[in-house]
């Protein structure tokens, strides 16, 4: 963490200095540059992303009259984790969440018909798949803290709570989005509002009204099948309760079983009566203790005493999504540009029991978020937001076939369906254990993802996966740390130089200063052609250095000056840049993600942590020519 460049203050340093001439107010501004409707962790996501950039205005509006305080989602996957580390605030949900170690896998006795016992037992993350475990956290815990970035932002932004959109409208404007919302004042009256904005990102749910405006339709099927999902404090003689674990009951059901943070409260998924044809969860009647008694079914021998019900819900099991997830159709030519976006919930919706929903939907809005910083700053063309559309949908219907297998697995499994037993849930789980983990998306070629033809480079770091961070060790102070947590939700791209392995240290030094200077002068440089004349050199391409040497064998003054800048009104150095080998095995990079020690290479990471494009060490045209499709030139 870098800070104390322009004087030196006391205090938490996560509170950015408010962006000059900022006056607040409580009443909805009548021009934004992104307008989001929705307060959920999507909209928060991208907002908190937003408020990273005191230049571009965010106006959030949520139709609720406040922070959400209980219940909803609760499952991180590690792949989110890593995205937090990006926001700042990884470490607090380590400190506060219940880690998932083990998944333990429970069954009835066929024979017997003594109640369940217990059938297997595997880990629940694969090895080595993230330095971040699995968690649990409650989503109005998440939200609050992508709030507090928010409000530490620049900008200090907060949401306009109690604002329901009613209609959206374009014209040819500069804010070419108009919305109408209502307001409930003071005094109880409605109030109508309206807000211009060059974009507007509908993030308002399954039923949301951005995705009714556009005339897109959550398409897709239903099981009949109704599930019920309720926070709980319970004394119980389940062995398990503190351990995730899936419950197979033939004839009584089904239970997901979730400890959740604290060590005394846990959630319940239990699988209730199949509905009839063309019937709806609102139709039927159900409570907390229509739940509990469904679940004290399938726990048998055990018993389950609820204390306390936290919060409850009863939903249909079903998977479906829109079209498209912005305002194009398909018969727009290849120059229209999109002006409105639908993230999370509105544009995909499936069961919550794999823990999918709300990572996928911020990965959605991560997706989103720099890509409209970038063009709302003039650093890449419009057509950038082209690619949202093509990114996520290919996302969204992965998940949705995957949550369409799963929920079928645990649905026959608990009717004694003979095609399907315990062993196959088990089976099942194991093999999609990256995918739940959120680390299985891989995008596929595009101006924003190159080939894998320069794989062999380094091949632990897949083209169009996110960067799978590795120890490393920082040059100038020889702290231990992870090359990846460099990445933070600012807007940059990373560019990470990794240097051959020469005969010697010296020789090795000039292949990187070769490169140094290139970056620095050359006209056909990224940096040169792409960085503002009054920005840092590091603010559109952040470049750091990877040496395949021991630290202490490598001095700062063996550094080439590009990777020492100036910065800031004062042109201090910037020591942070160079990293190599440390005393470890598990410091080598190289050995660990399988780079090519003696040719190197350049591994080029977009903002939101994905890999753009792997190149050899000394391909500064190809480079030059991939890069040249993202950005605008400034210079």
């Amino acid at each position: 963490m870098q800070y104390h460049i322009e004087d030196y203050r006391s205090g938490d340093p996560d509170i950015k200095l408010a962006a000059e001439g900022l006056v607040h107010s409580s009443t909805l501004p009548k021009e934004t540059d992104v307008l989001i409707i929705g307060s959920g962790p999507t909209g928060l996501t991208l907002a908190a992303q937003l408020s990273a950039f005191s230049d571009i205005r965010t106006c959030i509006v949520e139709q609720r009259s406040g922070p959400l305080e209980r219940g909803h989602a609760d499952g991180i996957a590690c792949r989110t984790v890593e995205m937090f580390n990006a926001f700042g605030f990884s470490h607090k949900v380590l400190r506060e969440a219940c880690w998932v170690n083990e998944l333990n896998f429970w069954r009835t006795h066929e024979e017997t018909s003594k109640g369940i016992y217990r059938s297997g037992q595997v880990r629940d993350t694969e090895e080595g798949l993230s330095e971040f475990p699995h968690v649990i956290l409650n989503q109005a815990r998440v939200q609050e803290l992508f709030l507090d970035v928010m409000r530490n932002s620049p900008n200090r932004s907060e949401p306009y709570y109690g604002r329901a959109l009613i209609t959206i409208r374009t014209d040819e404007s500069e804010y070419p989005v108009i919305a109408e919302l209502e307001h409930k004042d003071e005094n109880g009256e409605i109030r109508k509002e309206i807000i211009r904005a060059k974009y507007l990102v509908g993030t308002d749910g399954a039923r949301s009204t951005v995705r009714k405006e556009l005339n897109l339709e959550l398409k897709g099927d239903s099981a009949n099948q109704a599930w019920g999902v309720m926070d709980i404090l319970a004394v119980t003689d389940f062995p398990d309760n503190r351990m995730k674990a899936i419950i197979s009951s033939p004839g009584d059901g089904t239970v997901v079983l979730i400890p959740r943070e604290g060590g005394y409260l846990f959630r319940v998924y239990v699988e209730m009566d199949k509905l009839g044809e063309g019937e709806r969860v609102k139709t039927r009647t159900f409570d907390a203790q229509d739940l509990i008694s469904a679940a004290n079914k399938v726990f048998y021998p055990y018993s389950l005493d609820v204390r306390h019900v936290a919060w409850w819900s009863v939903y249909e099991i079903g998977q479906r999504m829109t079209d498209r997830f912005d305002d194009l159709s398909f018969s727009d030519n290849e120059t229209a540009i999109p002006k409105i976006f639908i993230a999370g919930d509105a544009g995909h919706t499936h069961s919550p029991k794999a823990g999918q929903g709300m990572n996928v939907s911020m990965q959605d809005a991560f997706n989103l978020g720099w890509k409209l910083a970038a063009v709302l700053q003039g650093r890449s063309p419009e057509a950038l937001l082209r690619t949202y559309n093509s990114e996520r949908h290919a996302i969204a219907k992965d998940l949705i076939n995957f949550d369409r297998e799963w929920t079928t697995l645990l649905h026959q499994a608990s009717k004694g369906d003979q095609t399907v037993n315990a062993e196959d849930v088990q089976t099942y789980f194991t093999q999609s254990g990256r995918y739940t983990a959120g680390t299985a998306t891989q995008y596929t070629p595009s101006i924003l993802t190159g080939s894998s033809r320069y794989q062999d480079l380094a091949t632990g770091f897949q083209v169009g996966k996110r960067f799978h961070s590795s120890p490393i060790v920082r040059l100038s102070d020889a702290k231990p740390m992870h090359l990846g947590h460099v990445i933070e939700a600012d807007g940059r791209w990373r560019l990470f130089a990794f240097s051959p392995q020469k005969q010697t240290i010296a020789e090795s030094l000039n292949a990187l200063n070769g490169l140094c200077e290139f970056l620095k002068s050359s006209t056909d440089s990224p940096i040169v052609r792409y960085t503002p004349k009054t920005w840092e050199t590091d603010s559109v391409l952040d470049v750091r250095a990877i040496i395949p040497y021991y630290f202490r064998d490598i001095g700062l003054s063996d550094i080439h000056d590009f990777l020492l800048p100036r910065k800031g009104k004062f042109a201090l150095r910037d020591y942070e840049k160079v990293f190599c080998f440390g005393e470890n095995e598990d410091t080598d990079i190289y050995l660990q993600r399988g780079i090519n020690i003696k040719e190197g290479c350049l591994i080029l990471v977009r903002p939101d942590q994905y890999i753009s494009h792997i190149l050899p060490f000394n391909a500064t045209e190809e480079l030059s020519h991939f890069i040249s499709k993202i950005f605008v030139q400034q210079n």
